[in-house]
């Protein structure tokens, strides 16, 4: 026989009706929805029971549990001490459900199909002139106006002899 995971094991119950007991002796009875490697636990539409001594007159309380509506609950895995299936996991079969109408949200169809747009209309490929950014010619790469061109780049004569290309002033 294989041997089987924790998770495997908590795996199991994912979805059924669950009865969790704490270490302060209250009774959690919820719909087991998910867990962690520290065992805390979530249940959903959680009922909490628990046992309380009512104060009668002759000292010796008369113990009666009461029970509180919780709903969506986190359960710290550390006072946890058991968790047994009280229901197996409700049967709920997907359907296709009644048509769209009042009370119910659906999609609108526009009349426009659904097609993957090729290239932008003419005019809408970028921003407007004079508004925005510069102009394509002015984002062109260059030296500053005024100053020599840098010496290297073809079409340039190359830098007088005696002078090595680097830091000026070094020389050699």
């Amino acid at each position: 026989m294989p041997a089987v995971g924790r998770n495997t094991k908590m795996q199991q119950w994912l979805n059924y009706r669950v009865r969790v007991t704490l270490h302060d002796g209250r009774i959690m009875i919820g719909q087991f929805m998910a867990f962690d490697k520290h065992m805390n636990l979530v249940l959903a539409d959680t009922e909490e029971f628990r046992k309380v001594r009512s104060k009668g007159e002759s000292g010796l309380g008369e113990e009666r549990e009461v029970k509180r509506m919780l709903g969506l609950l986190i359960l710290r895995g550390e006072n946890i001490i058991s968790m047994t299936a009280e229901a197996p996991p409700p049967n709920v079969k997907k359907s296709e459900g009644p048509m769209a109408g009042p009370g119910r949200g659906h999609a609108a169809g526009r009349g426009v199909p659904i097609a993957p747009l090729g290239q932008a209309p003419q005019g809408l490929t970028g921003p407007i002139r004079g508004v925005g950014g510069p102009a394509p010619a002015q984002m062109a790469p260059g030296a500053p106006p005024g100053m020599p061109p840098m010496p290297g780049f073809p079409g340039m004569p190359p830098p007088p002899p005696g002078m090595m290309p680097g830091m000026p002033g070094q020389g050699h």
